[in-house]
This record gives structure tokens, C-alpha cells and sequence, in this order.
């Protein structure tokens, strides 16, 4: 299956020789996040650590600080500022660290279950949490209690955040669609179009429509209006073997910050760049021996950073403490890679 191979010394761990993040974390990594102002990169992971790395010119990396949570950690997001970092997990509440100024980290948010997805909504000036406790939650940093509590119809499982808009991806596939202008109110709720468990998700750039990935090797791709429900469609990805047989989750979606094309990746490994518009795949990276649980492009696009470890999909016994590694790399983009182009022969209908 999959993992047949993972014990072996000839295994090429980096086969598209992206460069390697110094000090990685001692478990998986659960989340990555980008700062919008600085190359700086901020990893959380099953060993309770949230990490943050400065990105020197030439791929080397620094690692620059971390805190610890009481539990394994989840979710991570950065402040618009570039300051300060938000992260939440098994502990059941969200750490604000004031990274940049070497503050210590504060609790600023509780849910009644662990806390899976964190969003920093910086038009509203509030934390967005999401939970297993079927609930998200806004919060003003400031007020030990939520500004709102927004009951869900079962544990939240991802969401995205571009304000306006907010999609909250739900166990039983559900997908509920938020205005932020008018939060308290559900905007639209959606069986999701994908038919297995829902994995991740990403808001269009032009807040139109949101991607949908799935535990299934499966994209949806979706509009908000009924008037374009004509364009929606869905793709296969991250399937490997005969008629696509070995079939893996898609653990992370990312928009590309300037040319708005994405980026899927998988349990199979590997991580691709699409392009939505003209329904085309730009560029397919080979397969890591481990899977990719989550990853991000920073501001400005020209680095894709992806993490490569054990996603616990297979359970405690295929999981080798002593053999088990953790990795976290850097991919510099080229433009050919990410910018769009039309499909060939595409120009007549």
C-alpha cells in the first residue's frame, strides 16, 4: 500500500529538491502559516510546539522562536500585522503570541472541545475559532468572553476566511456560507458537491466561490451565485495506480496570492498547481514518501512551503516512533509554474 517503502535508506525524501526548513518539529505538522509582511513561517504540531522560522535570501531558514500548548496543536494564524500569532488544538483554547516584540503567549480564546481552525479577520478587528464543539466563535483579544457564538450543525472541520466571505466545512459534508457583513445569519448552507468527508477549503480570491477538498482525491470547485452554478465542476487528484485505484485525501488547498491560480496537497505525496479557470493542471511535483498534511504560499507567492510526515491516516500501528520523521520544505516558484494560461484550442467554441 502506500507506505510499503517508507523504512527504506535509498527512499529520496525531497525529490523535487526543495530546500529543507531547519530544526523541524519533533511530531507532524498539523498547520502552516505565512506572516503578510516578513518571509517569517510559523509551524504547529503534535509534539504541543508552535515554531516559528525567519526565511534568510537563498532558502536557508533561522529558527527564531516557540511556545508550547498543554496538547497537541492544530491550527495557526498570523495577526495582518505580521505581530502576532494565533494557535489553537487539543488544549481547547487559543494562544495569542506577540511574537515580534518576545511577549510571552496569552489565552484569548475557549471552546468546550478541541480547537481545529483559527482566522484572523482583520476588517472586523476579531479571532474566528471553529471547534469540535460545533460552534465558531468570535473574539476581541481584549474580552476574556466571545463577541458572538455561532452555533454549527456539527463539528467544524476547516474553514476560510476572505472577508466577506466565510465557509465553514462541517462533518456530514455540510458547507455553511457566511457574510461577514451580517455574521449572526447563515448566508447559505451546502451539501458539499464532493460525496466523502470534507478536508479543506479556500475562498476564491474574488469571495465568488470557495474550492473543497476531500478525503476522497477530489476537488469541488463552486460558485455562491445560482446564475454561475453552470461553471461548478469537480476533478480527481492525488490518486495514484492502475484506473487510479490507490485513492488519497486532499489535505490543502491554497490560492496563489498573485495570480490566483492554487495548489492541491495530498496524502499520496505530492502537490500540484492548478488553474481553475481553464480547468488545467500547470505543473505535477513527483511524490514524497510521506504524505502532506498542510502547506502555504507566503505573501507574495514565491515560496510554497509544504510539510512531509505521517498524517496518522493509518493509524498508531503503522507509525514508527524510532524511523518517523518530520520535514517541512520550501519550493521557490517559477512563473511558468503558477501564472495562468488558457487551454489549448480553447479560443473557438
Amino acid at each position: 500500500m502506500a507506505f510499503t517503502s517508507l523504512n527504506t535508506a535509498a527512499t529520496n525524501v525531497n525529490p523535487n529538491k526543495s530546500f529543507e526548513v531547519a530544526s523541524p518539529p519533533s511530531d507532524s505538522v498539523s498547520s502552516l502559516s505565512f506572516s503578510s509582511k516578513a518571509n517569517h513561517l510559523v509551524a504547529t504540531s503534535w509534539d504541543n510546539q508552535v515554531r516559528c522560522w525567519e526565511i534568510l535570501p537563498g532558502g536557508s531558514t533561522q529558527p527564531k522562536a516557540a511556545i508550547s500548548h498543554d496538547q497537541p496543536v492544530l491550527c495557526s494564524t498570523w495577526k495582518d500585522d505580521g505581530t502576532t500569532v494565533f494557535s489553537g488544538g487539543c488544549d481547547k483554547q487559543v494562544k495569542m503570541w506577540p511574537l515580534l516584540s518576545g511577549g510571552q503567549p496569552t489565552t484569548v480564546a475557549m471552546h468546550d472541545a478541541p480547537v481545529k481552525e483559527v482566522a484572523w479577520i482583520s476588517q472586523m478587528n476579531l479571532l474566528v475559532s471553529g471547534s469540535w464543539d460545533k460552534t465558531i466563535r468570535y473574539w476581541d483579544t481584549r474580552q476574556a468572553q466571545p463577541a458572538h457564538i455561532q452555533q454549527l450543525p456539527e463539528r467544524c472541520y476547516t474553514l476560510t476566511v476572505n472577508y466577506p466571505l466565510m465557509v465553514v466545512g462541517t462533518a456530514d459534508r455540510q458547507l455553511i456560507v457566511y457574510n461577514l457583513q451580517n455574521p449572526q445569519t447563515e448566508f447559505k448552507r451546502i451539501q458539499s458537491p464532493l460525496k466523502y468527508q470534507t478536508r479543506c477549503l479556500a475562498a476564491f480570491p474574488d469571495q465568488q466561490g470557495f474550492l473543497v477538498g476531500s478525503i476522497e482525491g477530489r476537488v469541488g470547485v463552486h460558485h455562491l451565485d445560482d446564475s454561475q452554478q453552470s461553471k461548478n465542476f469537480t476533478f480527481k487528484c492525488h490518486r495514484e495506480g492502475t484506473s487510479s485505484t490507490e485513492i488519497y485525501s486532499v489535505n490543502s488547498l491554497n490560492f496563489h496570492p498573485v495570480h490566483h491560480t492554487f495548489a492541491t496537497a495530498g496524502s499520496d505525496g505530492a502537490f500540484n498547481f492548478w488553474d481553475k479557470d481553464s480547468k488545467q493542471r500547470l505543473k505535477a511535483f513527483s511524490r514524497c514518501p510521506y504524505p502532506i498534511p498542510c502547506s502555504a504560499f507566503n505573501a507574495d507567492g514565491s515560496i510554497y512551503a509544504y510539510a512531509v510526515c505521517y498524517d496518522w491516516s493509518k493509524g498508531a500501528e503503522n507509525h514508527n516512533p524510532s524511523t518517523a520523521k518530520t520535514y517541512i520544505y520550501l519550493h521557490y516558484t517559477q512563473e511558468a509554474e503558477v501564472k495562468g494560461k488558457p487551454r489549448v484550442g480553447a479560443g473557438r467554441k
